[in-house]
């Protein structure tokens, strides 16, 4: 039995599909919360690429009805009921996070180190991972329920023009999160043999 409650809240955090709008926390210690995290979440040379977009109620709503309106171009319509009811239970919940990399950043000590020019688009994915973990984690620990979704680069364009956000900000995923409406199901693992080796 685990007594690390650290290891403890990484293991309870789930994808969590059915939630609602009921709130938990104030929009102001949500604010804190994702704020500590970001902060405080370790990223290569310390180059804190990281850049995190919160949107609450109304705002949340308008992502999923883009992300609706630009898969019904391409999704065919007998297949599209399916779409619009996932896009509809993303966008009943409490608010979305969406998760972007500065690419002005990464090209920047692409520049500055060239020996390591290659490493760094791989090390902006690192971060941004940790940090989507990071904030999943913390926010399963007060009680939310939260998926990661991965409409990018689909939805790119239309959400930098809705929200006025730079250019150089890369989409990396998209994490709608609300009170839990119902639990996950049992998850399966792997023999950890497979996994990990140790040598000693």
């Amino acid at each position: 039995m685990l007594s690390n409650t650290f290891l403890k809240s990484v293991e309870n955090r789930r994808s969590i599909y059915a939630i609602n709008n009921e709130p938990i926390l104030s929009d102001e210690k949500l604010e804190e919360l994702i704020q500590h995290a970001v902060k405080h979440t370790p990223s290569a040379f310390n180059s804190q690429t990281a850049r995190v977009v919160v949107l609450f109620g109304e705002q949340s709503k308008r992502l999923w009805e883009i992300t609706s309106d630009t898969l019904k171009k391409i999704v065919p319509e007998e297949n599209f009921e399916s779409t619009a009811q996932r896009m509809t239970m993303f966008g009943s919940g409490y608010g979305t996070i969406l998760f972007f990399e500065d690419m002005q950043v990464v090209e920047s000590l692409q520049e500055q180190f060239e020996e390591y020019k290659d490493n760094f688009p791989t090390w902006s994915q690192q971060s941004s991972g940790m940090v989507q973990h990071v904030i999943w984690t913390a926010l399963s620990d007060e009680g939310y329920g939260a998926s990661l979704q991965h409409y990018n680069p689909l939805i790119d364009d239309a959400v930098k023009a809705e929200w006025n956000l730079p250019s150089s900000w890369k989409l990396m995923s998209q994490m709608p999160f609300g009170k839990v409406v119902a639990p996950a199901g049992e998850k399966e693992f792997l023999p950890i043999g497979e996994r990990l080796h140790i040598f000693k």
